[in-house]
């Protein structure tokens, strides 16, 4: 499984990040390359444990769903709106939003293997393996939907 704790897949996952513009179209959905660097942004601040998100309940958080949402089935185009805490961020100057992004990246990954994980707000616990995992996966989804 492709992760932010695999170097390779980092490395790439910055340079698809930096190969944007603030004027690269959508293929799909309503956000703007600004606003999806934006909650990009809100989603690492939420991993690294620099902002409390309120949990949420419900059959997302169950074991099975969290595993299969992670590592298994892939994400439909346009069709799952995220939390209200995912979308706080508005975008300002692009240099610095994408150089803020890719400093939480390298945060991240440079933390002590040992580090305690936050719980997502609406899967409930994860391991560091588990939001490495879900990094990659939801980098992935929004830099596609870029074409990138």
């Amino acid at each position: 499984m492709r992760s932010f704790l695999q170097v390779e897949d980092r490395v790439r996952t910055i340079d698809r990040i930096r190969r944007l513009s603030p004027d690269t179209p959508r293929v799909w959905g309503t956000m703007s390359a600004p606003q999806m660097i934006a909650h990009l942004t809100d989603q690492m601040t939420h991993t690294l444990g620099h902002v409390e998100a309120r949990q949420q309940t419900g059959w997302r958080r169950n074991a099975l769903i969290r595993y299969l949402a992670i590592y298994i089935i892939p994400w439909p185009k346009g069709r799952i709106k995220g939390p209200a805490d995912a979308f706080v961020t508005e975008p300002g100057e692009w240099k610095r939003d994408v150089d803020r992004l890719v400093s939480l990246i390298e945060e991240f990954t440079a933390a002590d293997t040992h580090t305690d994980c936050p719980p997502h707000t609406l899967l409930g616990p994860m391991s560091r393996n588990d939001w490495g995992a879900f990094c990659w996966k939801h980098f992935d989804h929004h830099l596609r939907q870029f074409g990138v």
